[in-house]
């Protein structure tokens, strides 16, 4: 079965924000990624985004508060809207690709579902209610962001 955990956008202040969240929760971060640690011929990073979060994760109970920092590249993020998306971690590439399908019938695509340069199967997409959704399915950590 999968997970549903929340996904917050930020405007270059993500790790601040979880340090925030941490001491209030308490736990361990279980993975922070870079934008920096991406960077490849084809998927190129710019010096001012390298260190910005490409994905932080922090257990809470029994879900997990994910973000990431978006690139200035792509613009600001409205910090009224656009701010968060609904992720679902599934536990196969079947389940991925049906809750894909399924929950982004009739609504826009934003990054096709497939293999990503961070090592998992992903995509993500706006339903036709307006509602930001990702999936993903990380082969080292099956049903678990």
């Amino acid at each position: 079965m999968a997970l549903i955990n929340p996904h917050i956008n930020f405007n270059g202040n993500a790790e601040e924000a979880f340090n925030f969240y941490k001491s209030v929760f308490g736990g361990e971060f279980t993975k922070i990624i870079r934008l920096k640690d991406l960077s490849s011929p084809e998927f190129p990073v710019a010096e001012n985004d390298a260190n910005k979060i490409m994905h932080i994760a922090l257990p809470i109970g029994q879900n997990i508060l994910m973000a990431n920092d978006i690139p200035e590249s792509m613009g600001q993020v409205n910090e009224n809207e656009n701010r968060s998306k609904i992720s679902i971690s599934a536990e196969s590439r079947e389940e991925a690709d049906q809750l894909f399908n399924g929950l982004s019938a009739g609504g826009t695509i934003e990054m096709p579902i497939g293999n990503s340069p961070w090592n998992s199967y992903f995509g993500m997409f706006r339903d036709k209610f307006g509602i930001e959704w990702m999936v993903d399915l990380d082969p080292n950590h099956k049903g678990k962001p």
